[in-house]
């Protein structure tokens, strides 16, 4: 059921990468080490995650050479704008975009990134928002794509993989984005 590469899925993950990069650009200094929705995890630590994670298991499985990133922890700020531009430019690419690997959830790397990393990366916006006090509103596109999967999402089988949490409760009025994030376990 994977949608052929287009231009979609690299305006997409431009939009959300774009939401990204405007709280990363904004945390002051000082709140790096704030703490953030993620137990255990600093607002420098989301930005880690999503550097060491990313690359290392899409690049490598579609077969694209690692990119040279600076380290989250010295420099989140270029961590990030290096990881962004690594993604954008692989989908820029309709060889790349394209590219086929069998694996049990994605064909093609465009599907993946659109199933797997666009997702990741607009939850995260919201996990540094909260912890640095800045605008916690995300893109409202993809939060609506993201609440009507909801009812399809694998719960079990993501919170047993230990990379989700256990969905949180929500009032049954609650807006989109409130359930979207209490889906992946946080307390909007």
């Amino acid at each position: 059921m994977d949608q052929q590469p287009d231009a979609s899925v690299s305006e997409r993950f431009r939009r959300v990468a774009a939401g990204m990069t405007r709280r990363v650009e904004a945390v002051p200094p000082e709140r790096w080490d704030s703490p953030s929705p993620c137990e255990g995890w600093a607002a420098r630590d989301v930005v880690e995650h999503l550097v060491d994670w990313l690359p290392g298991f899409f690049f490598t499985t579609w077969d694209l050479p690692l990119p040279s990133l600076p380290s989250a922890e010295e420099d989140p700020v270029a961590a990030w704008g290096a990881l962004r531009d690594a993604f954008q430019a692989a989908l820029g690419s309709p060889e790349v975009a394209g590219r086929q690997r069998e694996t049990p959830l994605w064909s093609t790397f465009a599907a993946a990134v659109e199933r797997g990393v666009i997702p990741d990366v607009l939850i995260h916006t919201w996990d540094l928002a909260r912890a640095t006090g800045l605008d916690e509103r995300l893109d409202p596109a993809e939060v609506h794509r993201l609440a009507d999967g909801i009812p399809s999402m694998p719960i079990d089988a993501m919170v047993g993989s230990g990379q989700y949490a256990r969905p949180v409760e929500v009032d049954a009025d609650a807006d989109e984005q409130s359930r979207v994030l209490a889906a992946f376990g946080r307390r909007p």
